[in-house]
């Protein structure tokens, strides 16, 4: 039983800065598996169209699965750890396939080659760098030559260097490319293990750090607090570090570097999970061991799951059509599925409250949507079209994305306190009003991001600033959307189905990377060698894909708000 000197939920009464030293190992362990996560995010776009020279279009629609596939994942793995593994088994299996996952994504072969075919001859054409200031060259035998491309023309900058023309028209040469299959197939190998890592990874170590509390234990949400801030923590850094490694010295760098904050994560979780006090294991040990199939047990069957994840997201991220055809009509599926059981078996307050919180799992969809552009068209945009020299220092445009965790640290205290300060005076907005406004902040940062884009012209480079603008005002929306509604959802679903309601929200954070796949792949501009063809072309396209997304997404926080009343009465009370 509790005492006044052993907080509830602290079976030893052993502390670190009054929390259990659970809490500890978990910060870090995340604050590495977000490290390892994140760097690799952030060049993986790049990654995709300069080394594999893929398009735009295929790369952000695969960009997009894969994001989807991690939110999705994270129901399987997190349903197994609750019915037989435990917490602590999950998180484990997780960070091994996580580790191997990103030391896969070291093994970057040649990747693919841009071939011109002129005349009778082949020539190669590379990039003299990686990143936004990789530029074009064409190799003959008889040397290199700088080129650049108009929309009817190939122009050689030294002609008599390699051979050639200054200048030839696109009737008159083809292009092909050539992909080391067996390469990408180890990074679809490599994504697909990230995938089913994070699938038993994310929730469950979510899930330990709520068992280190009692109940009423009044710790507890500085707790989550704090492992918060381990995310956001690993995010910076892994941005700033593996962004910079990857685009200045090298893929394989940038990604090994994410390996190795992964393997950090796991050997941290590993040497202390004595100080989880117990609270992570199998809620029935004995299960486990049971013989079901061929002599398999129970806890191998579970991790015999985990390996067909892998399989199913292989094959789902090589096929990133296919994962749109399967994954949005599940989630029209679950949602159909989900009223249903609303309206058949709940009633009275829990029928009103349950219905609210479909209303939030289905509200954060245009939000995410817009969001997640960061990792994939934001991040090609900021690369291609944006003045990154800061200080003397041509910025890595993957660094950029260190912005969101680096506003987060600075603004979630003041985010919070403000919450308090409102209520105190009855002005602290409801929950589906603070929603309308981030799904607003969502569309008004897009909008932001156009002003400056036209204020460069037709070609000329957006000022940085308004990157650092429009990552702050996607920030200041997050935290009126990301901690409101999943804090919103656990206090609105009857208790004995909150855990179907939170995978729910999981599943359609995940359809909303899918939706953001979609919306980057209308913004793709031709490329060869992964470098645009025409700016002014691919200027106008993102001015006016992003102009469309930010009108809707404030049209659609208009409505939000209209509806907000009585959105605000369906939750009789739990705002």
């Amino acid at each position: 039983m509790a005492t006044a000197q052993t907080p509830v939920g602290n079976r030893d009464g052993k502390t670190i800065m009054g929390h259990p030293r659970g809490l500890v190992i978990l910060f870090l362990t995340e604050m590495w598996e977000r490290f390892s996560f994140n760097g690799m995010r952030g060049l993986l776009i790049i990654y995709l169209t300069q080394h594999f020279l893929m398009s735009d279009e295929s790369s952000t629609l695969l960009y997009g699965a894969y994001g989807a596939l991690v939110y999705v994942m994270t129901i399987i793995g997190g349903s197994l750890a609750d019915r037989y593994l435990g917490a602590r088994k999950a998180v484990t299996f997780g960070a091994i396939l996580l580790t191997f996952g990103h030391f896969g994504m070291t093994f970057e072969g040649d990747g693919s080659r841009q071939l011109v075919n002129y005349g009778e001859n082949q020539y190669e054409i590379v990039l003299d760098a990686r990143g936004g200031d990789a530029r074009q060259q064409i190799v003959t035998v008889l040397g290199t030559s700088y080129i650049t491309f108009t929309e009817t023309t190939m122009d050689i900058a030294d002609p008599d260097s390699v051979g050639l023309p200054a200048s030839i028209d696109r009737d008159e040469f083809t292009l092909t490319v050539e992909t080391e299959q067996k390469y990408l197939n180890i990074l679809y190998l490599s994504l697909a293990l990230i995938i089913a890592g994070v699938g038993f990874l994310k929730a469950n170590i979510s899930t330990i750090v709520g068992s280190l509390y009692g109940f009423g234990d009044a710790r507890r949400d500085s707790g989550f607090t704090i492992f918060y801030m381990g995310i956001n923590m690993g995010a910076f850094l892994a941005s700033i570090f593996c962004g910079y490694l990857g685009i200045v010295h090298g893929w394989k760098y940038g990604f090994g570097l994410a390996g190795i904050g992964m393997l950090i994560g796991l050997v941290v979780f590993l040497s202390c999970q004595s100080w989880l006090e117990g609270k992570a294991e199998p809620p029935n040990p004995e299960k486990l061991k049971e013989k079901v199939f061929l002599g398999i047990n129970v806890e191998w069957l579970c991790y015999s799951v985990g390996l067909a994840i892998i399989a199913v997201s292989m094959l789902l991220v090589m096929n990133a059509e296919l994962a749109v055809g399967i994954l949005g009509p599940l989630g029209v599926v679950m949602m159909l599925g989900m009223i249903g059981y609303t309206v058949l078996q709940l009633k009275g307050d829990e029928r009103s409250r349950m219905l609210a919180a479909i209303y939030f799992i289905l509200a954060q969809i245009p939000f995410w949507a817009l969001f997640e552009q960061a990792g994939s068209s934001l991040n090609l945009l900021t690369a291609r079209l944006v003045d990154r020299e800061m200080f003397g220092w041509s910025v890595p445009g993957p660094v950029f994305q260190s912005l969101n965790a680096g506003y987060i640290f600075l603004f979630a205290p003041l985010a919070a306190w403000l919450w308090i300060w409102l209520a105190k005076r009855n002005l602290n907005p409801s929950t589906p009003v603070k929603f309308a406004l981030g799904v607003a902040m969502a569309g008004l940062g897009f909008l932001s991001l156009v002003a400056g884009m036209k204020g460069s012209g037709e070609v000329g480079l957006t000022p940085v600033y308004f990157i650092f603008l429009i990552y702050w005002i996607h920030t200041m929306g997050e935290l009126m959307v990301s901690p409101v509604g999943l804090s919103a959802v656990t206090k609105l679903a009857p208790a004995r189905i909150v855990g179907m309601t939170m995978g729910a929200w999981f599943l359609y954070s995940g359809l909303s990377n899918l939706l953001a796949g979609v919306i980057a792949r209308t913004t793709g501009a031709e490329t060869i060698g992964g470098q645009m063809t025409n700016v002014a072309a691919a200027k106008a396209g993102y001015i006016e894909v992003y102009s469309q997304v930010g009108y809707i997404a404030l049209g659609i926080s208009v409505l939000m708000l209209l509806i907000s009343p009585a959105i605000t009465k369906m939750m009789h009370g739990a705002d």
